[in-house]
């Protein structure tokens, strides 16, 4: 029997939909049917990215702030019923340990960990009603070490186990909560660096030997999305070229 990859009429809510990772979802599955809640601080932005998008149903789009308790409380507020919960928004403040200071800790918690677990708490009541899932987006970061990003890959290693334990509280209701942690994907964010000595040495660990595109998430994101991961909850879905197996 062929998986049941179909997202077609399902309520999906994605956060941090104004660039990046959280765009091309949103490109992804309003063209596979799926009638989106999009939501991000630059509702601008994110109106006019939306207007771009081929599907079914126009998306909704929200002025959002995963930090602030309000808006998470009146985002929550507008959907009774949610099949799909994808919490993407996150941010990253790189520098040394040694030097990082307590505001750019603080602003990466709040976003990647704290965000996502207080938004989640929220929508449990909607997602109950339609015997939903949650997509939490981590990274490799969270599963090894890398210099220069402390409080992102921290906060990271936090998502995937809220997501675990979250997984294992909320199966009683019906929900389930998986991890997708891609691991280095060229967007337009960092496409000069991967051309410079460091971004080829980098490309060079990678088993596979190049950078994941964004459609290399295509696949993924809609299992999770679907019905095809009915079974699965509490997972963790790498998707790196190889990079979490590469030898030390």
């Amino acid at each position: 029997m062929a998986s049941n990859l179909s997202v077609k009429g399902k309520r999906i809510l994605i956060t941090g939909a104004s660039s990046g990772l959280g765009q091309h979802f949103a490109r992804l599955l309003a063209g596979e049917g799926a009638h989106l809640i999009l939501a991000a601080r630059r509702l601008d932005r994110l109106q006019a990215f939306a207007d771009t998008l081929d599907g079914e149903v126009a998306p909704v789009c929200i002025r959002f702030d995963v930090t602030d308790a309000t808006s998470r409380q009146d985002l929550a507020a507008r959907i009774d019923s949610l099949d799909v919960l994808i919490n993407n928004a996150g941010i990253v403040r790189p520098g040394p340990a040694a030097e990082h200071c307590a505001e750019d800790w603080n602003a990466v918690m709040d976003t990647n960990l704290n965000g996502i677990f207080f938004l989640s708490q929220a929508l449990l009541s909607a997602l109950r009603q339609s015997s939903g899932s949650i997509v939490n987006i981590a990274s490799i970061l969270g599963l090894r070490q890398a210099g220069g990003v402390v409080s992102y890959a921290v906060s990271k290693a936090g998502v995937i186990q809220l997501s675990k334990t979250l997984a294992l509280e909320w199966a009683r209701y019906g929900v389930r909560v998986n991890t997708l942690a891609p691991g280095y994907i060229e967007t337009e964010f960092n496409a000069d660096f991967w051309p410079t000595q460091a971004g080829q040495a980098l490309i060079n660990r990678i088993p596979q030997r190049r950078l994941g595109q964004l459609t290399d998430l295509d696949g993924p994101i809609l299992l999770l999305c679907s019905d095809a991961s009915r079974y699965m909850t509490g997972s963790v879905l790498a998707v790196d070229g190889g990079h979490l197996v590469n030898t030390l």
